[in-house]
């Protein structure tokens, strides 16, 4: 297996695992997931699918450059959902807005652009630190994460150049 692929295999068995380590903290820790924990959930998800496809399809230079450009602004908007939800997590207790209604809510009964307006300005909940490792939270580890699934796509694109190059 050539290392483009072997990297693509990684950043799919990463997803993977952030997003089973997701579900246990919500179903076994019960750890319910605020707005923003839910995007950056989907950024995770977004980002597997694409590594996995990358994985299958094995592309050249070009579709390595493109795969990894999706994954890149998939992981980047996971990674900005990341730290805004860091920067609520340490406001002030003062500064902490107000909790407002869960995702399902939000997306079921707004129009979607006030839903994403009101979902990604974050609320009481997403201030909320109810578990750390390490002394970091939650986002922050995923942040962490975000930027490894992003090394992981640049290297392939940098195995999958050095690829082409031999081949000439």
């Amino acid at each position: 297996m050539s290392t483009t692929r072997t990297l693509y295999l990684l950043g799919f068995l990463l997803s993977l695992a952030l997003f089973g380590i997701a579900m246990y903290m919500q179903h076994v820790m019960l750890l319910e997931p605020c707005p923003l924990c839910i995007l950056q959930r989907m950024a995770v998800m977004v980002a597997g699918g694409l590594f996995l496809l990358a994985f299958l399809f094995n592309p050249g230079h070009a579709g390595s450059k493109f795969f990894s450009s999706l994954i890149g602004l998939t992981v980047i908007a996971g990674g900005a959902v990341s730290a805004r939800h860091i920067w609520l997590q340490n406001l002030p207790p003062e500064a902490v807005p107000s909790c407002g209604p869960g995702f399902d809510f939000i997306v079921g009964n707004f129009p979607l652009t006030d839903a994403f307006k009101m979902i990604f300005s974050g609320s009481g909940e997403c201030a909320e630190v109810s578990w750390q490792f390490l002394g970091l939270t939650i986002p922050a580890w995923t942040l962490i994460a975000f930027l490894i699934l992003l090394w992981l796509a640049w290297q392939a694109t940098s195995s999958a150049a050095k690829q082409q190059r031999r081949l000439f």
